[in-house]
């Protein structure tokens, strides 16, 4: 499943779905809904407008669990600007973090392990 939010980072989007939970009124303890979250998703895909007006995926992070209370995340991609030529247009690479992420044997059922390795410069090990 695929869903948005209006977040100005991974770690604030974790923060909305809490809240958006919390408002529904339903006497759940903060510790139960980010259990609910941690273990629902997967990935957060963060995307941001830059300063030349383009749209680019800025983080890409996996949920990693829960750590006491807390809702934990590795990042596994982010953007890194290399420059920006005046107004008009921002250079920069979409850089591995090289972290092996835990849905790993997931994406391998579904066929993705060397194309995820690759993109994650780790080797095919």
């Amino acid at each position: 499943s695929m869903s948005t939010v209006h977040a100005n980072s991974p770690r604030d989007a974790l923060y909305r779905l809490e809240n958006m939970v919390m408002m529904a009124n339903l006497s759940l303890p903060l510790r139960a809904v980010r259990m609910h979250i941690a273990s629902a998703l997967n990935l957060i895909v963060h995307i941001e407008r830059m300063g030349d007006g383009v749209r680019r995926v800025q983080s890409i992070a996996e949920i990693a669990g829960m750590d006491g209370d807390i809702i934990t995340s590795r990042e596994l991609f982010s953007f890194r600007q290399r420059c920006e030529k005046a107004e008009t247009s921002i250079d920069g690479v979409f850089a591995s973090s090289h972290t092996r992420p835990d849905f790993l044997t997931r994406a391998e059922r579904f066929g993705f392990r060397t194309e995820l390795l690759d993109a994650l410069d780790l080797g095919r090990s």
